[in-house]
């Protein structure tokens, strides 16, 4: 597994790499002082892993986390404790406290190497372990909240000025990310742009009514209503096989 170490402690990395000398299946290929080298380094060498600071100068790791297009697994490593709730909230695979014991990074490395084990196993069989969009997250950070959500999950994404409402179950945040930008890291076969406000996920699509103006009516899971622009009715009914 490559990894990546993002600590503003440059004794914090060394210690990591100290512990993680005794992981021979663990390549550390970068490492960073602050939030903003840890995008590009993520970015640029696309690791597997990110062991993960918090609190760090110019934006702390749940800050890092929320601009990135799409997040490897990563694993906290953090003296509070009181980030733990929210660590979880946001899906990482584990939360190391420091100082970090070597039977906590042992279990926890154990458990990334299974989950990337089976993922390089069903592709090897040319199987997806998953659908191919649910490898796909998408941080959200609102307020105070954060989460990772699986693509396969979000049910419609709604434009508010230059934010976007993400719908996925019972929750509907904000993220500030406008419906375009999301557009390009979606995947056409199972979203819809259906007018400048919406794009659905045709997974959701529970029924479809021609309206008046031209256009298509859609009632997603949860009774939630969408309409399709006439301009865009004779791509909906292409892509849907109507």
């Amino acid at each position: 597994m490559r990894a990546i170490l993002i600590d503003d402690e440059r004794l914090a990395r060394a210690e990591l790499r100290r512990l993680l000398a005794a992981h021979p299946e663990v390549e550390i290929v970068g490492e960073a002082a602050n939030a903003a080298d840890g995008i590009q380094q993520i970015a640029a060498l696309k690791p597997d892993l990110v062991f993960l600071d918090v609190q760090m100068p110019g934006g702390s790791g749940f800050d890092m986390l929320a601009a990135l297009d799409e997040a490897p697994e990563v694993i906290f490593t953090t003296a509070f404790d009181q980030y733990a709730l929210q660590a979880f909230e946001v899906n990482a695979l584990d939360y190391l406290q420091k100082p970090i014991q070597a039977a906590r990074m042992a279990a926890a490395l154990q458990r990334c190497s299974l989950r990337h084990g089976r993922a390089l196993a069903y592709a090897a069989a040319g199987v997806p372990a998953v659908a191919p969009m649910a490898a796909k997250k998408l941080f959200i950070k609102d307020g105070e909240r954060c989460w990772f959500v699986g693509l396969q999950d979000v049910r419609l994404f709604e434009s508010d000025g230059n934010y976007t409402r993400v719908y996925f179950d019972q929750h509907k945040p904000l993220m500030l990310r406008s419906l375009n930008q999301l557009e390009e890291r979606l995947d056409p076969q199972r979203f819809f742009r259906a007018s400048r406000r919406h794009i659905v996920n045709l997974d959701y699509v529970d029924q479809v009514t021609p309206n008046d103006a031209g256009g298509l009516d859609l009632l997603l899971r949860d009774d939630l209503e969408v309409e399709v622009s006439r301009r865009r009715a004779a791509q909906f009914k292409s892509l849907a096989s109507l």
